[in-house]
């Protein structure tokens, strides 16, 4: 299971007018710790900055899950919070069990579209209790080891 954390990244960004503005851009990042997650930051984002950056916060998040969508026009990032519906077996109750669901889309109506298209095979009932736009800049998940880096890493 991933463990996802938002670090947010302060540096100066060259706007499209020309003039330099200060930014505090957000990004998630899966780690196993803080520290991993600050260095991690500082590894992905160092290419794509010039000048000095810093790491202003890195906070651990309570995504369950991401819906990766391939399409150039998935360039937003949205929350989906999800109520599971189960019944106690004992009282006859319905609680719900809250989720926090990330998903990759253009708009709204796709992320609405890919969440329902995601959850497809649950068998679980559910309700959406909201959906909404994260400022989110990028996702940086656990880049897979080939089985040559594997080996090399065990000797």
């Amino acid at each position: 299971m991933a463990n996802w954390f938002e670090c947010k990244v302060r540096y100066d960004k060259m706007m499209e007018n020309g003039a330099v503005k200060k930014v505090n851009e957000p990004y998630l990042v899966d780690a196993l710790s803080f520290t991993e997650a600050e260095a991690r930051i500082i590894e992905e984002r160092t290419p794509y900055i010039s000048g000095d950056f810093s790491v202003s916060a890195v906070k651990r998040t309570k995504i369950a899950e991401i819906f990766w969508n391939d399409d150039d026009a998935a360039d937003r990032f949205y929350t989906v919070k999800v109520a599971f519906i189960t019944l106690d077996e004992k009282t006859g109750v319905e609680k719900k069990a809250s989720s926090l669901m990330l998903v990759q889309a253009g708009n709204f109506k796709d992320a609405l579209e890919h969440f329902l298209e995601g959850m497809k095979g649950t068998m679980a009932d559910f309700e959406i209790q909201t959906i909404s736009e994260t400022p989110i800049m990028d996702v940086y998940k656990v880049r897979a080891m080939g089985a040559d880096a594997a080996k090399a890493e065990k000797e």
